[in-house]
């Protein structure tokens, strides 16, 4: 059979398989996904998402703009773990998402050895096993820490589909977001970074 040549198409978009009725995986790992105005979902509305992983299977990201009434010495305390008491103490934990909600994941910079890490990018890893912050309760942990409870996760498919139906845009991730820029800022620094004012977006906008 000859192959059917291959279609333009927008920059940024998700590739159609053959039959074009799916897109098709391609890796956004170390990428923001950042909501559209016309996201319905009330989970992800005004979210940014930084996926960690993302392949065949599926895709892994944490919500990093969503901070909850619970700061890290309360959530410390909860896992027998004593944090100093300062800036760090007093900082919040985040909602990262609707999966697994009573499990903890951290992200951090930089990445180093901890028990179960994904490297995000070069500079940034995902912690989900306790003695990274056993580290920071003992004072020799990462440099800069962003704690949530809950994960977000996409099936197969699943995050293509909703990127083609223009329920988020897709932006390379930058670490000094995550840990240097005050979570109510996040969303506009996010599109700043592609030099969009979020104010004459619609729900209909394409991917950048």
């Amino acid at each position: 059979m000859t192959p059917k040549p291959a279609r333009q198409r927008e920059q940024g978009a998700p590739e159609r398989d053959s039959e074009g009725d799916r897109p098709r995986t391609y890796d956004l790992s170390n990428h923001f996904l950042v909501a559209m105005p016309g996201m319905l979902d009330p989970n992800f509305d005004g979210s940014v998402v930084l996926i960690a992983e993302h392949n065949d299977n599926g895709a892994l990201g944490l919500v990093i703009n969503r901070p909850i009434e619970l700061d890290l010495a309360t959530l410390f305390d909860r896992i027998d773990l004593k944090l100093a008491q300062g800036e760090l103490s007093a900082s919040s934990v985040f909602f990262g998402g609707p999966v697994q909600t009573d499990r903890g994941f951290v992200l951090h910079r930089p990445v180093g050895a901890w028990g179960s890490t994904v490297a995000v990018g070069e500079s940034v890893g995902l912690t989900s096993s306790k003695d990274v912050l056993e580290a920071v309760a003992e004072g020799h942990g990462p440099q800069q820490i962003l704690v949530t409870l809950g994960c977000a996760g996409w099936g197969p498919g699943q995050l293509e589909d909703e990127i083609a139906r223009n329920a988020w845009l897709t932006i390379p991730a930058d670490a000094g977001l995550i840990f240097d820029t005050p979570a109510e800022d996040r969303l506009s620094r996010a599109f700043g970074l592609i030099g969009i004012d979020p104010a004459f977006l619609s729900s209909s906008v394409g991917h950048a």
